[in-house]
């Protein structure tokens, strides 16, 4: 194989950050590969073309192309969202090592909280621009100047936005992060204690105000129309889930979402993902986001866990 092209090169360099951060506004990996394929042709148009000025920031630029295309993304999957039958959820991402490296150190942990079901549900609840501002401030590190000047804002609007941002999202998701072994422990529990109908163990396991997310898209099985809240509904709905579900299901632990998971397989096809929010400090469930829309397991069909 040759060496790719200068162009090539400078894209696939920073399209590890430019999916983390689309990932982190939409919610979505089909959508997200989508925006990444528009960035690189138009990042293509503009390098090819003879009589354009040199760009002194490949990254800036690259960035500011995504950024952009994924708040014009964020305005149609709106409009999808209006149809959407039950609660809504993002779609699950394998955040292995191997599948999507979140980095190093201080970086993957404040990356993997960004991904992470609970923050993507409550950053849901954002405007798409406070979602952007937040993403690249929060997220990624990016000065308020930087942004607005990556937005087409100006600084003083980008500072207004990221403080409403922020206080929205910390008065609904405390900044802290649930110790991975443990929440690997609590999810092995939880799923022996459904698969074995053992519904002691999961009342044990479930906080007094835990919320319980289902989205099938109407596909698949889930528990309503709305996200259930208090621990003997959410019991009720997973007696009830467990009695629906196909035989033989295979549990797996993995990452996803950038913490420890479960898919489960039946007849070697991903029929779910269960995700499990923790209390600080606790080994009770507060949050269950359980993933059972196909169009959402698809790209699970053959990763390997």
């Amino acid at each position: 194989m040759t060496d790719p092209e200068p162009a090539t090169e400078t894209y696939l360099d920073h399209r590890e950050l430019l999916f983390s951060i689309v990932y982190s506004m939409l919610g979505s990996v089909a959508d997200t590969e989508d925006v990444l394929q528009e960035t690189w042709l138009a990042w293509t148009a503009r390098t090819a073309d003879p009589g354009s000025e040199p760009i002194d920031s490949p990254r800036a630029y690259l960035v500011r192309i995504a950024v952009n295309k994924a708040l014009a993304r964020q305005a149609a999957m709106a409009r999808l969202r209006e149809t959407y039958i039950g609660p809504w959820l993002p779609e699950p991402l394998l955040t292995t090592r191997e599948a999507t490296p979140l980095g190093d150190g201080a970086d993957a942990a404040e990356r993997a909280d960004a991904v992470s079901m609970a923050m993507l549900v409550v950053l849901e609840t954002l405007s798409p621009l406070e979602r952007a501002v937040f993403v690249l401030h929060e997220v990624f590190g990016y000065a308020h100047t930087e942004t607005a000047e990556l937005l087409g804002r100006s600084p003083a609007s980008i500072r207004q936005l990221a403080h409403r941002a922020r206080e929205h999202v910390h008065a609904r998701r405390p900044r802290y992060r649930a110790d991975a072994r443990l929440r690997r422990q609590v999810t092995e529990r939880f799923t022996a204690a459904i698969a074995g109908g053992d519904l002691d163990a999961l009342l044990r396991l479930l906080a007094p105000d835990v919320t319980l997310w289902a989205d099938g898209g109407g596909k698949a099985t889930a528990a309503g129309p709305r996200p259930l809240h208090g621990r003997d509904r959410v019991l009720r709905a997973l007696a009830r889930g467990r009695s629906v579900a196909p035989g033989g299901i295979d549990v797996r632990l993995t990452d996803v979402n950038g913490g420890p998971s479960a898919v489960l397989y039946a007849d070697g096809v991903p029929f779910g993902v269960l995700v499990l929010d923790l209390a600080p400090d606790e080994d009770l469930v507060t949050g269950i986001y359980f993933v059972t829309n196909p169009d959402k397991l698809a790209r699970l069909e053959g990763a390997e866990l």
